[in-house]
C-alpha cells in the first residue's frame, strides 16, 4: 500500500451506495478526522510559536515575574484606536481566564515613580488581566524612550499589524511627542515616505471621527484619502455624528462606520454637484433667460425672441 493510499486510508472512509447503485471502489468522503487533524496542526503551529517567543526570552536573560496591573502605566503615545465592542478581546480575556496568560507583556521602570512601570506592549494583555483582577506576568527591561517605542510598534507589527488609520495616527502622535523621522520609520517598520504619507492623512482627518469609526482594518490610504477630500470640501456642514449615532452601527464592526461615514459624503456631494437653475423673467412675466450652474460653471441662455437686442448687447 502507498503512503498515499495509507493517509486516504486513515482520514477517508467509504460512501455506501444507495439501492440498486453499483458501488465505485474509488468514491470516498471525507471524514471529521481531517478537520480534527487540521485544528490540531494549528493548535501545535501557534504552540511552537508561542514557545519560540518564550525561548527567545529565555535567552536575552529576561525573567518573567508577575505584576500588579495597578502600576504599570500607559505608554505617553497611543498606537490603537480603542473600540467599544471587540469579540476578539472578549476571547482574549475567556482564554486567559481559561488556560492562564502564555505571553508576557513588556514593562519598563517608570521614569518619573519609583515603584512603578511604563508598558512597552502588552495592553489587552494588561487589561484583560485588570478585568480578571489578577497579576500580570510580565517582563521588565531597562528601555530608553526610543527603544519603548520601537518594541511598542514592532510587537504590534508582529501580533496584529495596525490598520492603516492606526499607524497614520501613531506616527502623528509619535511626531508629536518629539520622535524624530529615523524612530518613526523604525517603530513602524516603513520608509521616510510612507511614514509621510501616514502623518500627512492623520492630519486631515478628524481624531474624534476616527475614534468613532475604529481601525477599520479593510480600508487602506486611498480610501482614506477619499474620506479626507470628501471631508474639507464639505467644510463645517458635517454630520458625522448624525451618522454614526445609528443603534445598528454602533454594534456593527468599524468597516462598517467607515463605508457609512463615506456614503454620507459621497451622497452630499452628489447633491451639491446637481444643476441649479433660476429663471429670470421680464417685467411682464416673460421667460428671458435661465440661468444654471453645474460642476463649478454659470451658464445664462437667452430667449432672443423675448429679449433679443439685450442678448446681443451681453453677448
Amino acid at each position: 500500500m502507498s503512503r498515499k493510499d495509507a493517509i486516504e486510508t486513515l482520514y477517508l472512509k467509504k460512501r455506501q451506495p444507495a439501492a440498486g447503485e453499483a458501488e465505485k471502489p474509488s468514491e470516498r468522503v471525507r471524514s471529521g478526522a481531517i478537520g480534527a487533524m487540521g485544528a490540531s496542526l494549528k493548535q501545535m503551529t501557534d504552540g511552537a510559536k508561542l514557545a519560540t517567543r518564550l525561548q527567545e526570552q529565555l535567552e536575552k536573560g529576561d525573567v518573567v515575574v508577575e505584576v500588579e496591573p495597578e502600576v504599570i502605566d500607559h505608554s505617553p503615545v497611543a498606537d490603537r484606536i480603542p473600540i467599544d465592542i471587540d469579540p476578539a478581546f472578549d476571547e482574549l480575556v475567556k482564554s486567559i481566564s481559561e488556560n492562564g496568560q502564555q505571553v508576557p507583556i513588556l514593562v519598563r521602570p517608570s521614569p518619573s515613580t519609583r515603584g512603578r512601570f511604563q508598558i512597552a506592549y502588552g495592553r489587552r494583555r494588561l487589561r484583560a488581566a485588570q478585568i480578571l483582577g489578577q497579576p500580570v506576568r510580565a517582563i521588565i527591561r531597562n528601555l530608553t524612550d526610543s527603544e519603548l517605542i520601537v518594541a511598542q510598534g514592532r510587537e504590534n507589527l508582529d501580533r496584529e499589524d495596525l490598520s492603516f488609520i492606526e499607524k497614520a495616527f501613531f506616527a502623528k502622535n509619535l511626531e508629536d511627542s518629539g520622535c524624530d523621522r529615523p524612530t518613526i520609520i523604525a517603530a513602524l517598520c516603513s520608509d521616510k515616505a510612507d511614514v509621510s504619507r501616514y502623518i500627512a492623512v492623520a492630519r486631515r482627518v478628524p481624531e474624534r471621527l476616527v475614534k468613532r469609526i475604529g481601525p477599520a482594518p479593510k480600508a487602506g490610504r486611498a480610501r482614506w484619502m477619499a474620506l479626507a477630500e470628501k471631508l474639507e470640501k464639505a467644510g463645517d456642514d458635517v454630520d458625522f455624528d448624525g451618522v454614526l449615532d445609528d443603534e445598528k452601527l454602533a454594534a456593527a464592526g468599524s468597516d462598517a462606520r467607515f463605508q457609512a461615514v463615506l456614503r454620507s459624503l459621497e451622497t452630499k456631494d452628489a447633491r451639491s454637484r446637481k444643476p441649479r437653475a433660476e429663471v429670470w423673467k421680464t417685467p411682464s412675466g416673460k421667460r428671458a433667460a435661465q440661468v444654471e450652474a453645474r460642476n463649478g460653471r454659470t451658464a445664462l441662455v437667452f430667449e432672443d425672441k423675448v429679449v433679443p437686442e439685450f442678448a446681443q448687447f451681453v453677448s
